[in-house]
């Protein structure tokens, strides 16, 4: 096991990208890290992208950053790989495509190729240590932003703000929020923020519907962060912005496949309606035994979903993939 000393020599020389005194972007993430250790989000060695993970960064780079550099998490993610105590796992049987910079273009890249980073197990072993932890978390604030008072602390308070917005803008009222992020914002910061927003709807969907599938009736819901009942876009976010309640269903992960197929809608009524061009096995989990069934909707009917989206759905994507 390597001693204390030499984690925190290696957090304060980390290798940087040298425009405007240094990027931040390594420091930042670190800290990020250190702060999702310590509320519980990271448990172990494996650092996965989650969405503690990327608010926490944003809350850092927002309390720490003074600098013109551009916020983007994907970017020392990936070249923290250059440290000792950083090691990239792919997913299986992928290679990162990297840019003629040998760097990493977005998030989204990231993600898809990169199953986690899997750091030092002495390393994160200090970072439980919550005496241990501080002295890492110094020696990068000393180190990186010195001249930065420190009285602000990171915070995921940012996740509340987002879901409030889901639950209770209107659509239009979300999609002008969105619009206005994506002109005021870089390309980068407003992947990230789609990817919140994004993460945010599949939390809050299947908490309105109470963790029940709306048309089989299936209830789960697991204590750990993994779910079995997908938040389902009617709409497609690509196609008007919308994360809000109205344009979500709780669906188990056969129906909505079914969904996002075209193999069944919901009518006016909010009932089930099931294409007859598709032929299926007598099964327990036929999807023909749904047909004429009414859904089961959330309890306030201010989270219904829309009947508009519900009628786009049946015009534009019901049995047109068949």
């Amino acid at each position: 096991m390597e001693p204390l000393n030499y984690y925190l020599l290696l957090f304060t020389k980390l290798r940087r990208a040298p425009q405007y005194g240094g990027a931040p972007h390594k420091p930042v993430l670190l800290l990020s890290i250190l702060d999702a250790v310590e509320r519980g989000y990271i448990s172990n060695e494996r650092i996965f992208i989650t969405l503690e993970l990327v608010a926490l960064f944003r809350s850092n780079w927002k309390i720490w950053v003074k600098t013109p550099h551009i916020e983007n998490l994907a970017l020392p993610f990936f070249h923290l790989k250059n440290e000792p105590f950083w090691k990239l796992v792919t997913k299986p049987n992928r290679v990162i495509p990297v840019t003629s910079k040998n760097s990493i273009s977005s998030l989204d890249v990231l993600r898809q190729f990169v199953d986690y980073a899997l750091i030092d197990k002495s390393l994160f072993q200090y970072m439980l240590n919550e005496v241990d932890r501080e002295l890492l978390r110094n020696a990068l604030l000393k180190r990186y932003f010195g001249d930065v008072p420190r009285y602000n602390f990171s915070s995921t308070i940012y996740l509340d703000e987002v879901a409030e917005q889901i639950v209770e803008e209107s659509a239009v009222q979300y999609k002008r929020r969105i619009d206005r992020l994506r002109q005021e914002e870089s390309e980068e910061t407003f992947e990230e923020e789609v990817y919140i927003r994004s993460n945010v709807f599949k939390r809050e969907i299947p908490r309105i519907y109470n963790h029940t599938c709306c048309i089989s009736g299936l209830q789960v819901q697991l204590t750990g962060k993994h779910a079995l009942i997908d938040a389902c876009h009617i709409k497609p976010f690509s196609e008007e912005h919308d994360d809000t309640i109205g344009n979500g269903l709780a669906l188990c992960p056969n129906l909505h496949r079914a969904f996002d197929k075209g193999l069944i809608t919901i009518g006016d009524n909010y009932n089930v309606i099931v294409s007859s061009q598709f032929i299926e096995s007598e099964s327990l989990y036929s999807i023909n035994q749904h047909k004429n069934k009414k859904i089961i909707l959330p309890n306030n009917s201010r989270f219904y979903p829309r009947k508009e989206v519900l009628e786009w759905h049946r015009d534009v994507v019901f049995e047109k993939w068949l």
